[in-house]
């Protein structure tokens, strides 16, 4: 073993870099904390005056564009996805929307967001032919870009829950697309912590595909018509 001892100079430089290092990861906390606070904010203005839960006192658009989300978390049914179906028939019952278009994903042949979508307005009451498949939204930015680029619309209602409307108004914003949402009932429970946790890494990743990656949809196309009056 060896007797030699630890100088004191080595010893300050150690107790300095431990300083420092401390000193850099407080740093890097503080300003991811402020990025994942902004952006929050962000969305939530960019949704403030857009946003309706009162089907009676939400303005009429033409085309309403529901957000998907798998029909079922596990074995269970995704109350998300219930709640958005409810909103969407609501909306279209009531007469403030003429045509919906159910955005999700199709990325795989056994995962069909649109398709389940669509059966259950149906079982609403929606008429089939008054509902439009997008099958290539896979995320919100492409949802919203898509009815724009690929459906004609920039001027829609959007579908789904708050948080995930005031994102939507957001990207609206950065592609000038005059948008409003319907708010679908929130959820609560594990699943909502769980959902609420995530959506401030969804704003950030907002935020970095409009502001600096200028993000479009992984699929385009070409022009496609729908059931309204032109």
């Amino acid at each position: 073993m060896s007797n030699k001892k630890i100088s004191p100079n080595a010893h300050a430089n150690w107790q300095f870099y431990l300083a420092a290092g401390a000193m850099a990861a407080g740093c890097a906390t503080l300003i991811a904390s402020s990025i994942l606070l902004g952006c929050n904010e962000l969305a939530t203005n960019a949704g403030a005056g857009k946003l309706y839960s009162d089907s009676a006192s939400i303005p009429h658009r033409q085309v309403g564009v529901v957000l998907g989300c798998s029909a079922k978390i596990g074995q269970r049914n995704n109350q998300y996805f219930i709640r958005r179906i409810d909103a969407a028939s609501q909306l279209y019952h009531a007469g403030k929307v003429d045509c919906l278009i159910v955005s999700g994903d199709n990325s795989r042949h056994d995962y069909d967001e649109p398709a389940d979508m669509k059966q259950a307005l149906i079982e609403k009451g929606v008429p089939a032919e008054k509902i439009v498949c997008d099958y290539a939204g896979l995320r919100t930015l492409d949802s919203i870009v898509r009815a724009k680029k690929v459906f004609g619309q920039d001027s829609f209602t959007v579908i789904s829950q708050q948080f995930q409307n005031e994102r939507s108004a957001y990207i609206a914003q950065a592609h000038n697309i005059d948008l409003i949402g319907f708010n679908a009932a929130g959820v609560h429970g594990r699943v909502a912590r769980h959902t609420d946790r995530r959506e401030f890494l969804a704003r950030t990743k907002m935020w970095l595909d409009v502001q600096f990656f200028n993000t479009s949809p992984k699929y385009l196309g070409p022009l496609e018509t729908l059931p309204i009056d032109s």
